[in-house]
């Protein structure tokens, strides 16, 4: 449904913001598609971000690169611009400049771990339906064989495509980065813990000190290489991952896709760059120049301080190429903080952590930029998922058409959002609703600044010590509980028998989802003993 900006109004004298021109709520969402969730169309948003799209197509001769920089357990306050920075002993100058320069969510969500996240960017489609609903651990297959990924409708598009950095989307052959879209690949199919967990004295001594454990843990079948790849290749071992090797990762990365940003300067080809870091995955080991350099003097902080200076420098090879007025930039993180290796994690100021469907699960920072095409110090609540990048990079790539009919698509198209001028106080993005799933449960949902959540994870402290994590039961509520995020972020009060009102727009919304899953059923699930 259109509507239009209201204008700033004079109380007492002074110039205060609008109301939103769609309220978060009482607005409505339509679907653009039987299989496509509902999307705010808001006002002239739509037409204009087009015009600009073309204009900038007209006048570049090409479609816009798309740097997606994806970081590791990176906690939503630990940037400066989020209120973190230097006041969490870790200053991150680069990232708080790009914010300045573009758009800060404070409203942008992941799923509770990092490869169910990763693989939504990838398919644009929840976890319950591409099937990787936890991280594929030691040699275990992933689940993207099936899916039309992003870097496939971006190279039938023209786009050279590349992955740099963590994948953990499975082992096997037809998940690959390689085999699912991606012309380039260089980095390790797993996760930082998998290489360094049976090689460090100080936290697995009883492994390290047992030659039986040792040799067991050096025979189970997982790749324990970074490794190269190219499209439809076979992957080479470049390094086995131990600990001095894992220092040196990021680092490493970052040269590669440096070189590859170089390379594209003079190409007439658009392209997709998917960098993610190894940091600050625990357990954290800087770079030897980065090693106390953070003023908390901690490896977390410290590899913090270096995903900021890795920012700084591909950002910094856009500019020295020319191409930083060309790219999309997305700066985010896969999940919320890891708490349970705790001092080693990262600060959210919501409720819990990894692992879980309260706030501080599931909600990221956020940053995103574009010089001359996304308005500048703008800031947001707005709802978005990471996985609205699948649906929006299409648009952008002018592919729209190459998304898939055949299947359900949760991503939700934000280039309007993105793109089209915002009136001061707009707090409405393209997405309606947010959808909780944790695992096979689906766990929440939010609409403006509340939240309905049926079930959830415990977090108290006879389930862990430090809450958050992957331990805990799930909870399952009779009559749910609603929060107001605005005014309980920490989701401790149920506003419930107050705001009785939104009870059946809730329902409804509820019942609409769920029938999605029979109108368009599930794959199989890729992770063996998880039954959905």
């Amino acid at each position: 449904m259109a509507a239009t900006g209201n204008e700033s109004k004079q109380v007492r004298g002074r110039l205060v913001a609008p109301e939103p021109s769609v309220d978060p709520i009482a607005g409505v969402a339509e679907c653009p598609a039987p299989n496509r969730d509902p999307r705010f169309v808001v006002g002239n948003r739509d037409a204009e971000a087009k015009r600009k799209l073309d204009e900038f197509v007209a006048r570049t001769g090409k479609r816009p690169n798309v740097m997606v920089i994806l970081m590791d357990d990176v906690g939503w306050g630990d940037f400066g611009c989020y209120g973190g920075g230097i006041a969490v002993g870790a200053p991150t100058p680069n990232i708080d400049r790009l914010a300045r320069e573009g758009l800060l969510l404070t409203s942008c969500y992941s799923e509770p771990s990092c490869t169910p996240t990763r693989a939504s960017i990838m398919s644009g489609r929840l976890p319950m339906r591409h099937g990787l609903l936890v991280p594929p651990m030691y040699g275990m297959p992933g689940g993207l064989q099936g899916e039309v990924t992003l870097p496939e409708i971006l190279s039938e598009a023209g786009y050279r495509t590349q992955a740099v950095g963590k994948w953990h989307m499975g082992e096997n052959i037809e998940s690959q980065p390689q085999n699912v879209g991606f012309d380039d690949f260089y980095g390790f199919l797993s996760v930082s813990d998998m290489y360094t967990e049976w090689r460090d004295p100080y936290f697995f001594p009883e492994i390290v000190y047992s030659e039986a454990r040792t040799d067991w843990v050096k025979n189970i079948p997982f790749n324990k290489c970074f490794v190269h790849a190219e499209r439809n290749g076979e992957i080479e071992e470049v390094e086995e991952v131990d600990i001095p090797a894992l220092s040196l990762l990021d680092d490493k990365w970052c040269e590669y896709s440096q070189s590859f940003i170089q390379s594209m300067a003079s190409s007439e080809q658009p392209w997709f760059l998917y960098h993610c870091t190894r940091g600050a995955h625990f357990d954290n080991y800087p770079h030897p120049d980065f090693l106390g350099r953070s003023p908390a003097k901690h490896p977390y902080k410290d590899a913090l301080i270096e995903l900021d200076d890795i920012c700084g420098r591909l950002i910094e090879t856009l500019e020295q190429t020319g191409q930083l007025d060309s790219t999309l930039i997305f700066i985010s993180s896969d999940n919320g903080p890891e708490m349970e290796t705790w001092p080693d994690s990262a600060y959210t100021p919501f409720r819990c952590a990894k692992g879980s469907t309260w706030e501080g699960g599931v909600r990221v920072p956020a940053v995103v930029s574009w010089p001359g095409m996304i308005d500048s110090g703008r800031t947001s609540d707005g709802l978005v998922h990471l996985m609205d990048l699948f649906a929006t990079c299409a648009t952008l790539a002018g592919a729209e058409e190459k998304i898939p009919t055949d299947r359900y698509i949760d991503s939700i198209d934000q280039s309007s959002f993105l793109l089209a001028p915002i009136d001061e106080g707009e707090i409405v993005s393209n997405r309606k609703f947010q959808h909780y799933w944790l695992t096979i449960n689906y766990s929440a949902i939010r609409l403006g600044e509340y939240k309905y959540m049926m079930s959830s994870i415990s977090d108290n402290d006879t389930d862990v010590l430090n809450p958050g994590g992957f331990t805990g039961s799930i909870q399952q509520y009779a009559y749910g509980r609603l929060y107001n995020l605005y005014l309980d972020p920490k989701e401790s009060h149920s506003y419930m028998i107050r705001k009785l009102v939104y009870i059946d727009m809730i329902q409804q919304e509820v019942r609409r989802h769920r029938m999605t899953f029979g109108q368009w059923p599930n794959k199989p699930p890729a992770t063996p003993g998880i039954q959905r």
